[in-house]
């Protein structure tokens, strides 16, 4: 019997599998299968949606004989299977469950999963090929795991928030040629991720949004399970709403960073202590450039960083002076150049004159620090103050405030206008302003 994990490629779900059953009376009935799913060297899982004639005769017997077809290569083997349980719930059931969520968007009702069946193999053999390629495409997976250790060496160097962040994007750049990925973080409302550092796209979309549940980042947010697609292809309805959520223009929204034709894509939950963090997302416009070594690379970085983010936001600042305060700055440019922020306290939104800036927590924090430097011209911010300011009233701020700070940083720089927000030292920003703000509240 071949080994499974020496044809892993052929449980990507590329092509779709044919699954063969018999009844009592031996009549044979043959349909396609979503997809089969590797548990290990002796045990498949198949998705189970929609087939009651092959349900109805493994119930009977059993038996069943599958075929997968390796994606890279075409060549096929048949596995030959005896039923042992099915599951409802769990994690694979709920690994499996993402990844048809991805491939079967518009559908859910006709392709939902009902169960995850577990089949013990008890033989795996190659089809013969009649015509056989000349030269079979490398398919053997590489080897990561040098590229892994180095960039957790890396990560465990890392002394701030914003440094693993970047760490962990050049890392992917250039350990494991990643071209294109993001971080994204959830927001205090929990039904959206918001990207806080890019690699690799021709904008840095820094606050760009993806609603939880939507899409690959959405789906693997909502399930906290890794999502992996080496070929869009199949998916390609997926592809085309990648395509239009990263076209978004509307008034209130940031475009996100997406390749236009994207054939390959992974997003990595970012889990510590049952806590969503984050989420690592990469993409590539060749198929199959995301394998299962991939994903558990990937995951050991992603629980890495998820458990460091964590303590960097936790982490309690040095003990620094509190900065002194500076005189109101209205009498001392009255000639600077006004500029109008509008802010609508309902979602937290921040209007740059007549452009969109930023919303949520970021965008109540940037109000509370201009209110600051309008009342008294004060430019110097603790994070433990601004934790203690009860006026912001933000849900669960000692554990978002440094990423949320990131984010608002990198958004203001990237839009390059006359506001800036400095990291001076540990715990401390400096509010930098060019002109005068003509801040107003609006309420709707």
């Amino acid at each position: 019997m071949i080994p499974l994990s020496r044809i892993r490629d052929s449980f990507e779900g590329v092509i779709p599998s044919v699954i063969a059953t018999t009844d009592a009376d031996g009549m044979p009935n043959v349909s396609y299968l979503s997809h089969v799913h590797y548990v290990d060297d002796h045990h498949v899982a198949l998705s189970n949606q929609f087939f009651s004639k092959t349900a109805h005769n493994v119930a009977k017997n059993g038996l069943a004989t599958v075929m997968v077809v390796n994606g890279l290569t075409g060549v096929q083997h048949m596995l030959d299977l005896v039923f042992d349980r099915s599951e409802t719930e769990g994690e694979l059931f709920d690994k499996l469950s993402a990844h048809l969520a991805i491939l079967e968007q518009g559908m859910a009702s006709v392709m939902r999963l009902k169960a995850a069946d577990i089949y013990r193999v008890t033989d795996c053999r190659e089809v013969p090929a009649p015509h056989p390629l000349e030269v079979a495409p490398e398919s053997d997976p590489p080897d990561l795991m040098a590229a892994t250790s180095k960039l957790s060496r890396l990560l465990s160097q890392a002394g701030d928030t914003e440094s693993l962040l970047d760490t962990t994007l050049d890392g992917l750049a250039h350990l494991f040629g990643v071209g294109h990925a993001m971080v994204l973080v959830p927001d205090e409302s929990a039904r959206r991720m918001i990207t806080i550092g890019s690699h690799g796209y021709d904008r840095f979309g820094f606050g760009a949004e993806v609603p939880i549940g939507e899409g690959i980042i959405g789906v693997s947010a909502a399930t906290r399970q890794t999502v992996r697609i080496t070929d869009l292809s199949r998916g390609r309805r997926y592809a085309e709403a990648v395509r239009s959520m990263a076209g978004l223009s509307h008034a209130d929204s940031i475009p996100l960073p997406a390749l236009s034709m994207p054939y390959s894509q992974i997003a990595v939950p970012l889990v510590a202590h049952g806590r969503l963090v984050g989420l690592l997302f990469a993409e590539s416009e060749a198929r199959f450039a995301f394998r299962h070594g991939h994903e558990q690379a990937f995951e050991i970085i992603a629980g890495q960083l998820a458990h460091a983010l964590l303590l960097a936001e936790q982490e309690r600042e040095r003990p620094v002076p509190r900065p002194a305060a500076t005189a109101a700055p209205q009498a001392a440019a009255t000639s600077a150049k006004i500029f109008r922020l509008r802010f609508y306290p309902r979602d937290g939104s921040l209007f740059l004159d007549d452009d969109y800036l930023i919303r949520g927590v970021p965008g109540r924090l940037l109000k509370y620090l201009i209110d600051e430097y309008l009342k008294s011209g004060k430019q110097e911010f603790l994070n433990r103050e601004i934790r203690r300011e009860g006026s912001l009233m933000l849900p669960d701020i000692k554990d978002n405030l440094e990423t949320r700070l990131i984010l608002l940083r990198r958004r203001l720089s990237e839009k390059a206008g006359p506001i800036r927000l400095v990291s001076t030292e540990r715990g401390r920003v400096r509010l930098e302003i060019d002109g005068r703000p003509a801040l107003e509240v609006v309420e709707t």
